[in-house]
């Protein structure tokens, strides 16, 4: 308490508020300039994979021992309805032969198309002659900016060449030849532009709905940029140490990581900010001394605050013992602008509020009756005779009068959703998660079509033969789900090293090829066993797409069931030390959970039955249980802590139900904000953003308005002093005949 008085001094001081103000303004100035922006320090090539993944060791070999096979492909799908003319082939042989004579940036092969005769290309078109796949072969070193680099020049060659741009025309055009870049070069450089498209109009979006929200809620131009003003220093502040800390090569930042760590600034460092500001409104009802006021809402809400922003850090901290890369990236940009923005809720904006006092809230300015009546004299008008008038408290009332009802029912709605989340079905095809219309989804979308969809993304089989004779082709040929093995290539270093191309009979994105990589190894070692190698399962390698995204999913469920209880068991911690109740800690914890699988299961109905998803990321329920866990937390303990700051000079029942009023428009309005800013990302053309943006803001809306107004109190209520233990509670009444 005296630290909280302490530091409400210090930042709104009649002196020291400029200070803070310009502490600030003076850090956020200096970073910029001194250090590196995070933008400047992104890595969106950072691998998601370590080298112990059994993919990732296989792509080792492949680029030792298979040198020009390590290279990574564009596909340059040509298409014309009713079937390629000589004209089109001939084009396609003279982009050959120009990318051969004067490769574009990065390129490191092109297959000599331009060599062949047309009736050996023709070999090579779909049964209906409509579709030519050529592949070019790009450096594994380069970035997605270097490979974009060179697949524009190749459009610009196609341009010259042929005289029109096939790849502006429709893909369903009937009389046009079309072409589309697919391939691992074409998904990347996809994938890593609908992350840097969304970046400002991200930004913009989730300014205009927290302004355009406060403005609605608090109908004051002023309140509503104080908390817009401090997530903008707090950024400020953020971008310069995470962009510095990545140059220094201590963590690494994506495109995605930032994006999102923006939504969360907005919505979260918000929340943060009208906690203090709504204890401060309450308070100068009843205080004429605005510097007092700000100081017992300091006092007040500090603790709250700082209790919820730590929860929330270290629960995101706790992405650190993520192995998969996308899950560890996250950790430090989220937790660390989280951890800066709650510095800046307790510091610059009492600062603010102590410059600004009562005009914050202007043009509806909270005064107490004596200064109203003083007003009204001045004016000539009626003096009132209640200072502000409260609004009813229905759902308090609600909550201690029908305390089982609302727990039945509460239980039954949230249990109900919840029970949906088991018949989640969840994918790890990135080609699902982009929009119909991009290139690279329309160009594999037609080799599906007109092709085997395995030839987008065939798989590497690698075996040591030990110098014996494997008969593996004929094998692996004979798979179910195998629809052609390419030739043997043999070890350029080591000869006893043999590499097969497979190509599935199905998506190689799906789950069902996904889960014939361990049928594929065992079939591979099986085979050496029966020639009589040693050791054969330490001589076999399975790389490609398939393989990575199967070591992905494996990755990613290791993380999720290590993750999941560090968290809890975080949460609880920290529950337990700011509480000091056991039973309290764990009916919070609990409810947060239900709602985390209701959220799940809600948006598993609406993701299925109404946007007609077959599935979801499979990264989003870890991505969903963090930040919704963490920050379903946030409200329950500012709704807590009024409750176990009133029942010490009032009956359980009344700090009940005057808690829920007292809390309930701040967090209504801070859930609203919060759900808003993770809505936002429903906006974007990415589905895994806006599977997860739906999820994460159904969530928070159960927490807002099912959780934390009804559920949590009513749980309180009916355990009486038992919600409280093993801390000592005595009813006021005993207290009372104690002191008598």
């Amino acid at each position: 308490m005296n630290d909280s008085r302490g530091l409400g001094r210090w930042v709104a001081g009649k002196r020291s508020k400029w200070i803070t103000l310009l502490v600030w303004i003076v850090a956020a100035g200096l970073l910029s300039v001194l250090l590196p922006s995070v933008k400047s320090e992104e890595n969106n090539n950072a691998p998601n994979l370590n080298s112990s993944k059994p993919s990732v060791q296989a792509d080792a070999i492949a680029e030792r021992e298979f040198p020009s096979g390590a290279d990574i492909p564009a596909l340059i799908v040509w298409h014309r309805e009713g079937g390629l003319t000589d004209s089109d082939l001939q084009n396609v042989q003279k982009l050959s032969e120009k990318l051969t004579t004067s490769p574009v940036a990065h390129q490191t092969s092109v297959p000599p198309l331009h060599q062949l005769p047309l009736p050996a290309i023709k070999g090579e078109l779909s049964k209906d002659g409509s579709t030519l796949v050529s592949p070019v072969l790009f450096s594994k070193q380069a970035d997605t900016d270097q490979l974009k680099e060179g697949i524009t020049k190749l459009k610009d060659y196609t341009l010259d060449l042929f005289g029109e741009d096939p790849f502006a025309v429709a893909n369903n055009s009937s009389d046009q030849l079309s072409a589309r870049v697919t391939g691992p070069v074409g998904i990347q450089i996809d994938a890593t532009g609908l992350f840097k498209n969304a970046d400002v109009s991200l930004l913009i979006g989730t300014v205009l709905l927290v302004l355009v929200l406060l403005l609605l809620i608090y109908r004051s131009p002023v309140l509503a940029l104080i908390p817009l003003v401090a997530v903008g220093f707090a950024y400020g502040v953020i971008n310069p140490i995470l962009g510095w800390m990545a140059h220094e090569g201590w963590i690494v930042v994506d495109s995605q990581a930032i994006s999102i760590m923006t939504v969360l600034l907005f919505g979260a460092g918000t929340d943060y900010c009208l906690f203090l500001i709504s204890r401060f409104r309450q308070l100068l009802w009843v205080e004429k001394n605005k510097g007092k006021a700000l100081l017992s809402a300091i006092t007040g809400s500090s603790g709250a605050i700082a209790m919820s922003g730590l929860t929330v850090v270290l629960s995101l901290l706790a992405l650190l013992v993520a192995e998969y890369g996308a899950y560890h990236r996250f950790a430090a940009p989220f937790s660390i602008a989280i951890l800066i923005m709650g510095i800046a809720s307790l510091t610059l904006v009492p600062a603010m509020l102590a410059i600004f006092g009562r005009a914050s809230f202007f043009p509806f300015i909270p005064r107490t009756l004596d200064m109203q009546q003083e007003r009204a004299v001045r004016k000539g008008k009626p003096a009132p005779t209640v200072a502000h008038k409260a609004p009813r408290n229905w759902i308090g009332n609600i909550v201690v009068r029908k305390p089982w009802w609302i727990v039945a029912i509460c239980i039954l709605l949230l249990g109900g959703l919840a029970t949906f989340s088991t018949q989640i079905k969840f994918t790890y095809d990135i080609m699902s998660s982009f929009p119909k219309d991009m290139e690279s989804r329309e160009g594999y979308a037609t080799i599906g079509e007109q092709f085997s969809p395995g030839e987008l993304a065939p798989a590497k089989v690698i075996i040591d033969t030990q110098g014996k004779s494997i008969p593996l082709a004929q094998q692996l040929s004979s798979l179910p789900y195998v629809d052609k093995v390419a030739e043997p290539q043999t070890g350029k270093q080591n000869e006893q090293i043999i590499a097969y191309e497979v190509e599935f009979n199905l998506n190689p994105y799906s789950l069902e090829a996904m889960a014939h990589i361990p049928d594929l190894r065992a079939a591979a070692e099986q085979a050496l066993a029966n020639a009589g190698v040693s050791d054969p399962e330490n001589r076999v390698w399975i790389g490609g797409q398939t393989a990575e995204q199967h070591d992905t999913k494996v990755t990613g469920e290791r993380d999720t069931r290590i993750i999941i209880p560090i968290v809890i068991g975080l949460i609880t911690l920290l529950l337990l030390l700011y509480l000091r109740s056991i039973v309290a800690t764990v009916y919070l914890v609990l409810t947060v959970i239900l709602s985390y699988f209701s959220a799940l299961g809600l948006g598993w109905l609406i993701v299925h039955n109404v946007m007609g998803a077959d599935a979801i990321q499979g990264s989003i329920p870890l991505y969903s249980f963090v930040f919704l866990v963490a920050l379903g937390e946030d409200y329950n303990i500012f709704m807590i802590s009024s409750i176990w700051q009133k029942r010490k000079h009032m009956p359980l029942k009344q700090a009940i139900k005057e808690g829920v009023g007292e809390t309930g428009s701040v967090i209504t309005s801070a859930g609203l904000i919060l759900a808003g800013t993770f809505a936002v990302l429903a906006t974007l053309p990415i589905q895994v953003l806006v599977q997860f943006g739906m999820i994460t803001a159904i969530g928070v809306l159960l927490d807002t308005f099912v959780v934390r107004p009804f559920l949590v109190p009513a749980i309180t209520l009916l355990l009486g002093r038992w919600a409280f233990w093993p801390s000592k509670y005595e009813p006021v009444e005993e207290q009372v005949r104690a002191v008598k």
